[in-house]
């Protein structure tokens, strides 16, 4: 099998965003950096499964700053993979031109028995590119995966839906999938995996070399800004039916919902 996972390199959740003083975007210097927490379900599960299937190959892609992104990929080769692939963007390009850039690799380093890729990015929260690689790709998909069942034909998904409920898909390769919390329990990089890394040559990727364009980003983001400060807790003392009261009162007069 020839097994592909698309990554994101994305803020360390501790850090303190800033936004930059023309609001173009996110102030970049010192941030941490660390591979997208759903994308490390989908680097594992592709690891399993290629270990679980002799002569099968994996490779791992990201898209963004070259200079900087390929950190991310040292930590997946480090984690197992095999091969690792890095498209040079910038920043600020969109879910579509990402989406078409990627699914440009499948069909350049292709054919791929499948794809996996997180559920969402923790930094956007958008949960798009898995769909639109698969649309690009002209393959069937699956997201929010927390159960996956390889077989020779015909394989078998378990996804999550709301209100607690979990939906079963049978599924045909090649496809996408998008790793939910669950799907396994990541591995650490081992040192040995972590020095070998740091030997492997990354393949390069530009945007035109993967006929993206300009045209290809829809979507441009001019004015960041931070949420609004929430307001004080204000804590109500005192006898329950006085409590009701003044939280009555409140609603009415200050947060004028009744």
């Amino acid at each position: 099998m020839k097994i592909l996972v698309c990554v994101k390199q994305v803020p360390d959740t501790n850090t303190k965003v800033q936004v930059k003083a023309d609001k173009s975007g996110i102030e970049t210097n010192g941030i941490k950096w660390v591979l997208n927490p759903y994308d490390e379900f989908a680097v594992e599960e592709a690891i399993k499964l290629r270990d679980a299937n002799a002569g099968s190959q994996l490779f791992v892609v990201t898209l963004g700053p070259k200079a900087r992104v390929v950190d991310t990929l040292r930590t997946a080769l480090a984690m197992g993979a095999d091969e690792a692939m890095v498209v040079d963007a910038p920043e600020s390009i969109d879910n579509h031109a990402t989406a078409k850039a990627l699914a440009a690799v499948i069909t350049k380093e292709g054919p791929f028995d499948m794809v996996f890729t997180g559920k969402l990015a923790i930094d956007d929260q958008q949960g798009a590119v898995t769909q639109m690689i698969a649309d690009f790709a002209k393959m069937p998909h699956a997201s929010v995966i927390s159960k996956f069942t390889k077989n020779d034909t015909v394989s078998t998904v378990e996804r999550e839906v709301e209100g607690g409920s979990k939906e079963m898909i049978e599924i045909k390769g090649p496809f996408v999938l998008g790793a939910n919390k669950g799907l396994n329990t990541p591995r650490y990089a081992s040192l040995p995996g972590i020095m070998k890394a740091k030997k492997k040559t990354v393949k390069e990727f530009t945007l035109s070399d993967l006929g993206v364009s300009d045209s290809d980003i829809k979507v441009k983001i001019s004015n960041f800004s931070m949420p609004a400060e929430r307001a004080p807790v204000n804590m109500i003392s005192g006898e329950a039916a006085a409590q009701v009261a003044t939280l009555s009162k409140l609603l009415r007069e200050e947060a004028k919902v009744l």
